[in-house]
């Protein structure tokens, strides 16, 4: 394995950062060099950059790392959460100048410049931050190499014509295709049918260790693909775009609700239960991203660190249980973002239905919210009334 990696230090081109409002950042071109248009979000993890990167929910987002210094552990491809990196541009301060782990394959920037991501480097990604956090996440566009040349007006004229993450569906950019099977590696309680919506490799790896033999359904599935399956349990994934623009997911979701099998969704899983449910969603002003976001779980009184990537919630009644518009029976808000009170899950009582906002595979961590897959596992195991539900260390949380 290689121990140390230099980064090319040819002459970096230069770069320039253009927000829809007209504000500019100038800096150095890093990755590859071109123009990339997008949302500008942040994501405030300290680490776990290569896993951000190759996370499918990130599509269409340019995301901009509020931790320094980048790069630093290289990139390897076990950690890869997907086939490639998925972000639409990147926005770094202090890129590493050599890469220092035992477990690096290659340096973040040539993985950068492999998949083609455009990023900019050397800005003051504090004023940035601060800046979406007051404004709101607003398009932008990273122009480097020739394009950092082209006329201001001729820059922010692209910026402002690209499409806004506002009623975009991504679901179909980042699913899979074709059904993909992962057999079970505990021991076998079912198949279980994901809906692939932008799901990351650690979900299915970690659903396989709960006993299911996981089958990978592309999102256009309907709800007799899901049945062909022969499920004991339905899993919706995570995945970029607008809720509101997925009404033939929610039909199908609707479709796994009234034959009673038991579903759990996380982040845009949620988003679309909650929508099923007969609930709103809404655009965050800037979104969460990290692996730092905490939560209370309302049905235990504990607090989970946990990773999150969304820009849209569910609008619930938070203070106590309410009827399902969609005649559901009774549903509670099961957790709650204490840095601003969002709705972070959703708990049916009359059908065995449950979702989080967030990440409970957590790569890379942190892992308090690890718990929720062996939730799911003994709603699957009471649903078929085997009695072999049980209470390991992390369910007792």
């Amino acid at each position: 394995m290689i121990g140390s990696i230099s980064v090319a230090q040819s002459p970096q081109a230069s770069a320039v950062l253009v927000l829809e409002d007209g504000t500019r950042y100038s800096g150095r071109a890093y990755g590859a060099t071109g123009t990339a248009l997008g949302e500008v979000v942040f994501a405030t993890g300290m680490s776990g950059y290569q896993e951000t990167l190759t996370d499918p929910s990130y599509a269409g987002q340019i995301v901009l790392q509020t931790a320094p210094h980048i790069g630093n552990t290289g990139m390897n491809h076990e950690d890869n959460e997907s086939g490639r990196i998925w972000v639409a541009g990147y926005i770094v301060r202090d890129p590493a100048r050599r890469v220092s782990s035992w477990r690096a394959e290659e340096s973040l920037d040539d993985a950068l410049v492999r998949d083609g991501i455009v990023g900019i480097s050397g800005i003051d990604t504090r004023a940035l931050t601060r800046r979406i956090r007051s404004e709101g996440a607003m398009r932008g566009g990273i122009f480097s190499g020739p394009d950092a040349g082209l006329d201001a007006d001729e820059q922010l004229r692209r910026v402002v014509e690209a499409p806004e993450m506002a009623g975009r569906n991504l679901s179909a950019a980042v699913s899979v295709t074709e059904v993909r099977v992962i057999p079970a590696t505990a021991e076998r309680i079912g198949n279980l049918a994901v809906l692939d919506l932008g799901i990351k490799q650690s979900t299915l790896d970690n659903l396989a260790r709960l006993g299911f033999d996981v089958h990978v359904l592309p999102q256009s599935a309907s709800f007799a693909d899901i049945l062909a399956t022969d499920p004991v349990g339905v899993f919706y994934s995570n995945g970029p775009g607008d809720p509101s623009a997925s009404d033939d997911q929610v039909a199908v979701l609707r479709q796994v609700l009234d034959a009673r099998l038991p579903y759990f969704g996380i982040c845009f899983g949620n988003q679309l239960f909650g929508r099923a449910l007969g609930l709103q969603t809404y655009k965050l002003a800037f979104g969460h991203r990290g692996i730092n976001q905490p939560v209370l779980d309302r049905t235990t009184g504990q607090v989970e660190i946990t990773a999150h990537n969304h820009g849209f919630a569910v609008d619930a009644p938070r203070e106590e249980t309410f009827d399902s518009p969609n005649g559901y029976g009774a549903v509670e808000v099961s957790h709650i973002g204490l840095n601003d009170q969002v709705v972070e899950g959703l708990r049916a009582h009359d059908i065995p239905a449950f979702s989080v906002q967030y990440h409970p595979e957590a790569a890379a961590g942190p892992h308090d919210a690890h718990y929720l897959f062996a939730r799911f596992r003994d709603l699957v195991l009471s649903s078929l009334g085997t009695g072999q539900e049980h209470t390991s260390e992390g369910d007792a949380k």
